[in-house]
């Protein structure tokens, strides 16, 4: 028996896209809250780096989100 590749289902691509920059607001928010609080200068700085990397995945998950808002054929309304 051949295994059937799932059907390319995107309806749901703005939400989870969505859920993923919220999540990721909430870290670099958390860490702050942390980078404030610790005394250890090498848990800022790598802290600080993880944000860094963080608002760059922000900048390229709302491009896409706003991609997948666009496409008309991936059904989300």
């Amino acid at each position: 028996m051949k295994n059937k590749p799932n059907p390319d289902d995107r309806k749901d691509n703005v939400d989870k896209i969505q859920y993923n920059i919220s999540k990721t607001i909430q870290n670099c928010e958390l860490a702050d809250e942390m980078i404030a609080e610790t005394s250890d200068e090498k848990m800022k700085k790598t802290l600080k780096e993880k944000n860094v990397r963080r608002k760059e995945a922000l900048n390229g998950m709302r491009r896409e989100i706003e991609d997948e808002a666009r496409d008309k054929k991936n059904g989300y309304r």
